[in-house]
């Protein structure tokens, strides 16, 4: 209770002089500049040294790759700078004004959507980064494109705010008509996926030379200045609000990563996991639940922002340090919980979907991979239980045939990589909660 009561009084930042804390995805097409813009951004806000500056320019430069001297700052893995692209997950914090953003900077290359997803599973909104140069911001938008589908799975996975960053419009010489046209496109898609445009935010900027980033009177903003009157994107990041945090419900941690010790203080030894807590509060010393699975582990220390915490509280981005527990029991989509309390497992469930871009429509029977937190599995959809009208929710038919892209569904999954052994019939009958039974009937 008073450790609840302690992290009840630190997200109500408002009622003391501390920051409010945000997770912040970064997507978008694959060379859209997404590093670059961020790694320059660290560096407007004091938060780069400068003998850190030079050396990424010096390193750069002498690889043949001087134009990625800012990616450098988020892209530390070899290959990535070999291959000048962002491979993994790279998280980092910015302290503005009034938040301390955790920065979460996603893959755009479509070979490396699961990291995007892992990344995107951890944040409270999301910054998308446009290319405004000609051909390039239609070629992410386009079908295939990856502007277009990590909109679509921040979405999906719970994200509700978003910041588009108009970027590179130094390209087009800071033309305010193709700064429109790009609003113009993706504002009503935005809107189909699901943003309300009251968390909607557009912003242009020019990473690479830093205009519109921090101040809005810097070297080169003088054309820009000639029609953008609004924010910068500082600005717009630090006046976004955290989500509502489930500090009271019980303790849920999927697992992100898994690593050998290695942290800033000394008691970081053994395995440690690292992730984002989804609910409750987690205390040094606590001995937690594995799942899936029957075994257990002790938080031996808790790190967050690269200090060692007593405990840690739901939307935060942590590393738990273990011990007693076999690594071999520790998995990328577990999940740990109190011993007490533990995460209801389930081999079957009824979701709502909203269908994206599909090529064939849905039917009973449609194998699809599905996605929570960290964790993927195979599923398939044992059955069409309604569509729903998309505007206003409501049941327009039950058990159809097939599921297209006009409706939302409601579907009966089953987890195919569980199911072995298992009753189909004896699910169906049990599974399935009273107040959907009345508004659909049997679907035996």
């Amino acid at each position: 209770e008073k450790v609840i009561e302690e992290a009840r009084k630190a997200i109500d930042w408002k009622a003391g002089d501390g920051k409010k804390g945000l997770s912040l995805v970064i997507i978008g097409h694959v060379d859209a500049g997404k590093s670059t813009l961020m790694g320059r951004l660290t560096y407007e806000l004091g938060q780069m040294e400068e003998k850190k500056r030079r050396e990424n320019e010096r390193e750069s430069t002498k690889a043949g790759k001087g134009s990625f001297m800012w990616a450098w700052e988020m892209d530390a893995l070899g290959e990535e700078r070999d291959r000048g692209v962002t491979i993994d997950i790279n998280q980092s914090t910015l302290n503005l004004p009034n938040t301390n953003l955790t920065i979460l900077d996603a893959p755009g290359h479509r070979d490396f959507v699961p990291n995007m997803i892992s990344g995107a599973s951890q944040a409270d909104a999301a910054l998308l980064v446009v290319d405004a140069t000609t051909g390039e911001f239609e070629a992410g938008f386009a079908g295939g494109g990856q502007s277009r589908e990590h909109v679509l799975l921040v979405r999906s996975l719970g994200v509700g705010t978003i910041v588009v960053a108009v970027n590179k419009l130094d390209m087009v010489n800071y033309s305010q008509a193709r700064y429109e046209e790009i609003c113009s496109t993706l504002k009503p898609f935005l809107v189909q996926s699901g943003f309300s445009p009251s968390k909607t935010v557009f912003v242009p900027v020019a990473g690479m030379a830093g205009v519109n980033l921090v101040d809005k009177d810097t070297e080169g903003s003088q054309d820009l200045r000639k029609w953008w009157k609004g924010q910068t994107l500082v600005d717009a990041l630090d006046s976004l609000q955290p989500p509502g945090r489930p500090i009271e419900a019980p303790l849920r941690f999927p697992i992100s990563n898994v690593f050998k010790g290695g942290g800033t203080s000394t008691l970081a030894s053994g395995i440690g996991v690292s992730g984002r807590l989804a609910s409750g509060v987690v205390q040094v010393g606590e001995k937690l639940r594995i799942l899936p699975g029957d075994e257990t582990a002790i938080v031996r220390t808790i790190e967050f922002e690269d200090s060692s915490v007593p405990w840690a509280a739901a939307g935060s981005n942590v590393t738990l340090y273990l011990s007693n527990v076999d690594p071999v029991n520790l998995n990328i989509g577990s999940v740990l919980c109190p011993q007490n309390d533990v995460v209801p497992l389930a081999s079957s469930f009824i979701a709502q979907v909203i269908v994206f871009d599909i090529q064939v429509p849905i039917t009973s029977g449609t194998s699809v991979e599905l996605f929570h937190h960290s964790r993927d599995t195979p599923a398939s959809v044992s059955k069409l239980l309604a569509t729903l009208d998309r505007n206003t929710g409501n049941i327009i038919k039950t058990n159809p045939r097939y599921g297209n892209l006009s409706h939302d569904q409601i579907i009966f999954l089953l987890l195919t990589s569980t199911l072995q052994g298992v009753n189909e019939e004896y699910i169906r009958e049990n599974s399935i909660d009273a107040s959907w039974r009345n508004a659909l009937g049997s679907f035996k």
